[in-house]
């Protein structure tokens, strides 16, 4: 995380799988509650609907060399430095997620690669990305920082209740209003800390080239400048969180009210297996009837 650009690369990425995965999720749940089983990844027919999972095939590699080509540009102190590497390797891990998701819709069964696992080990994946967020900042930087840290444990906890529980609605909301925020807080904290024009009233923005210290920070001309900055952004990250929960409910109560709206064109065999048995349930309920 060094730069505006590469915030914004994480709204890019984690906004719009969010958003999708609760319009999808929501649609698929409403379709039938009480056979609801979480999917890896909700694939849309015709196919050219699902080219944002192919778009993350080929940008995060792309991003995981980046941060390979920061890690051995950048002369500053060594645990700042390191941890490019480590958030490469991160990226790569998803990515590799990826690949396997991809993998198994082809092959379209559960002999090859299982779903619980995959599920598990993103839970993994997020737990290490937990673990190098905060690498080499402190300070203001490291409270912005702490919450996307929380925010990461969120989605975390999410993947492993959903390997453990895939019939589990509440894990895929959650999972799906975590990605969201980390989506939106990963903005926020590009503007707040990496900018002059929306940075936070007398601190300048993060210069990693030029920062000799152990760790990296905001410079601000005072200490009120400081603590005012901290109160800003604690009041953000609530004004963030209320925002994304208003438009996962919303979204949630309007696709509930309105049937037309759903992503009903969501396919895949465990949306077809989900149809086959509602369908035998209803054929069965008739017989009794008659």
């Amino acid at each position: 995380m060094a730069s505006l650009a590469t915030h914004f690369s994480g709204f890019i990425l984690f906004f719009p799988v969010g958003l999708r995965r609760l319009l999808s999720s929501s649609s698929l749940y409403l379709h039938d509650p009480s056979h609801f089983r979480s999917n890896l990844w909700y694939f849309s027919d015709p196919k050219w609907k699902t080219l944002d999972l192919y778009a993350l095939l080929i940008t995060l590699p792309v991003f995981s060399l980046s941060e390979f080509f920061l890690f051995f540009s950048f002369s500053g102190n060594p645990t700042y430095k390191f941890s490019f590497f480590q958030q490469s390797l991160v990226i790569l891990a998803f990515w590799a997620l990826t690949v396997s998701i991809i993998v198994r819709e082809h092959v379209g069964g559960t002999s090859l690669i299982d779903e619980s696992f995959i599920f598990l080990s993103g839970g993994i994946v997020f737990l290490v990305e937990y673990y190098v967020m905060e690498k080499g900042v402190s300070g203001l930087a490291g409270s912005v920082y702490g919450f996307l840290e929380g925010l990461t444990l969120v989605c975390s906890g999410a993947c492993i209740c959903l390997a453990v529980k895939p019939s589990a609605f509440f894990a895929d909301f959650l999972l799906s209003c975590g990605l969201l925020f980390k989506g939106t807080w990963l903005l926020q904290a590009g503007f707040s800390l990496y900018t002059d024009f929306f940075g936070l009233k007398g601190c300048g923005k993060i210069n990693f080239l030029k920062s000799q210290k152990e760790s990296v920070d905001v410079q601000c001309d005072l200490d009120e400048d400081r603590l005012r900055g901290v109160a800003l952004m604690h009041f953000l990250f609530t004004v963030h969180a209320i925002g994304v929960m208003v438009l996962a409910v919303g979204a949630f109560c309007v696709l509930a009210g309105n049937r037309s709206l759903r992503n009903g064109e969501a396919r895949g065999p465990l949306l077809a297996e989900t149809e086959s048995v509602s369908y035998r349930t209803r054929a069965l309920l008739d017989q009794e009837m008659e």
